[in-house]
């Protein structure tokens, strides 16, 4: 049984996520010259932010091309040769063959639709990302003192009773922390984000496939973001 177009993006950015954070991880130790020793809090934190994050980008993908849609059916330059010359018959072959009418990238709705994904898109998703990720971070706040020894015990930490707790949470110092960081990746993101826009929106055809090339260009940004969370 195939799973709706959405969820498979889901599950895909989700992996990529955890891949990212554990990727940052091996990068961090390996900086410090300290052995691996795999956090899965921080792991569990972006996957969860990934399974919330991707169905309203889904639908927000979906909606830039139901209202601006990439390609417009023109005709070919074969069916314009044949009607130019009226020819009829070469017409009628090209109908047959479906070489009279190909699909031609909309370049004013490219634009329009780059612009908003980068502004609105861009904007809310930054916001978002940094008022869930402080807040689940104060809400996940270890003793002082537990540094990690292995693996399994951030995992026994994890599934402890109580380890989510947002009565923790200082929203006020989230909210002033996400405002404070807001538009330095913001505009990080205006180094990486409008040139995959542009490749998705241009010469990728389905919202599956975008939502592909957004997750693997991903890892390379959730590596940034990890390694900025873990500040």
């Amino acid at each position: 049984m195939a799973f709706p177009p959405i969820v498979t993006a889901t599950i895909q950015s989700a992996v990529l996520a955890a891949t990212s954070n554990l990727l940052a991880q091996g990068l961090t130790a390996y900086q410090n010259e300290l052995p691996l020793v795999i956090d899965w809090v921080p792991v569990f934190q972006f996957v969860i932010f990934a399974l919330i994050n991707v169905p309203p980008n889904f639908l927000w993908q979906e909606f830039l091309e139901t209202s601006f849609p990439a390609y417009h059916v023109a005709p070919t330059s074969a069916a314009v040769a044949s009607a130019a010359a009226n020819d009829e018959k070469a017409l009628e072959e090209e109908e047959q063959e479906g070489k009279l009418v190909e699909p031609k990238l909309n370049i004013a709705n490219t634009a329009i639709k780059i612009f908003l994904d980068q502004t609105v898109g861009a904007a809310v998703n930054t916001f978002l990302f940094s008022l869930f990720i402080h807040s689940i971070q104060a809400a996940m706040s270890r003793p002082l003192g537990s540094s990690l020894s292995s693996p399994d015990q951030s995992a026994k930490y994890l599934f402890s009773r109580g380890a989510i707790d947002y009565s923790k949470v200082d929203w006020t110092a989230v909210v002033a922390r996400s405002r404070a960081e807001f538009y330095p990746i913001l505009v990080a993101g205006w180094k990486v984000w409008p040139i995959v826009s542009l490749i998705n929106f241009a010469f990728i055809k389905s919202i599956e496939g975008r939502n592909l090339v957004g997750g693997l260009a991903g890892v390379g940004w959730g590596i940034y973001m990890s390694l900025l969370a873990a500040r």
